[in-house]
């Protein structure tokens, strides 16, 4: 039995909850993540592992034994990190998530510069609204809106996001160009944002020195995806609320005119997240680290 790989495999069971998604994320086959588990089990003579056929729960052992050897592989990882930051060529690949808006607008339009720059590195990026667990789904990163509200995780501040409302000359030709929010309740259509996770509705902010107020209005039609909600306002379906850097490029090229333009909320802040117990490998913290750079240069 390789014991170091029987451990690693022990731990990313624990850490995804599931023989499946562990097997998944090594890159192992389900029946190899099994032997390897039985054989660490055979060896300690203590079962790590509760199975049933719908979960797998961690005994008392095996959450000793886990809390253990994490520390052990962290500090395995932390000297070939070392190694790697000496020779300055981090390889390997990286799994991070993030929103829609976000990869097509940002992050992946500036992915050659990265790659320039660390051409041994692979990134495995999730793209969708939805939020993932990290340890469960096996995610090295997220890009997040909002405030970090797991305290499970650690993050760094990325930067602001501003907001703008707009729609396509077609529609403002049809229903005419709103002056005050209000408006938008009980004379115009809205293609209201969902959200993926909680399927509620988010309304849309609007500021005005001291004055706000939230609309969530009415239309024909609905989405929780970012892209879809771009698509929505292009086609003349209703009035969007969104990011900035998601439309510019549309207002540039007259496909969508801004609107209310004194009533924005505050910027809107984005994180990088990453859980705190698992160590940061090289790699990803070079990710990390240009994020933070490519963010800096946003307008």
């Amino acid at each position: 039995m390789n014991q170091l790989l029987a451990i690693r495999v022990f731990a990313r069971v624990v850490e995804a909850g599931s023989f499946t998604k562990a097997a998944d994320s090594l890159e192992m086959p389900k029946t190899s993540v099994s032997k390897l588990i039985q054989e660490l089990e055979s060896f300690l003579r203590v079962r790590l592992l509760q199975r049933t056929t719908r979960s797998v729960t961690v005994t008392a052992d095996g959450a000793k034994y886990y809390e253990q050897t994490a520390r052990l592989i962290r500090d395995l990882e932390e000297i070939d990190a070392g190694f790697q930051s000496a020779q300055f060529n981090p390889r390997g690949k990286i799994r991070v998530d993030m929103g829609s808006s976000v990869a097509t607008s940002l992050i992946i339009p500036a992915l050659p510069d990265f790659f320039a720059r660390f051409p041994d590195i692979e990134i495995d990026m999730g793209v969708s609204d939805r939020h993932v667990d990290l340890i469960s789904d096996n995610v090295d990163c997220v890009i997040r809106g909002g405030a970090i509200m797991e305290q499970s995780l650690a993050a760094r501040f990325l930067g602001h996001a501003s907001w703008t409302t707009c729609a396509s000359p077609a529609y403002l030709q049809r229903f005419g160009t709103p002056a005050h929010p209000w408006e938008l309740e009980k004379d115009h259509r809205v293609i209201c944002y969902h959200s993926a996770r909680t399927n509620r509705v988010i309304p849309a902010a609007f500021q005005r020195g001291a004055k706000k107020f939230e609309v969530i209005g009415s239309g024909v039609l609905s989405v929780n995806e970012s892209n879809a909600h771009i698509a929505a306002g292009l086609a003349g379906l209703g009035v969007i609320h969104t990011f900035n850097y998601a439309v510019q490029p549309y207002i540039e090229s007259g496909g969508l005119v801004p609107i209310l333009k004194d009533w924005r909320p505050a910027p809107y802040p984005f994180h990088v997240a990453y859980p705190p117990n698992r160590n940061i490998s090289n790699r990803l913290r070079v990710f990390i680290d240009w994020l933070v750079e490519h963010f800096s240069t946003l307008k």
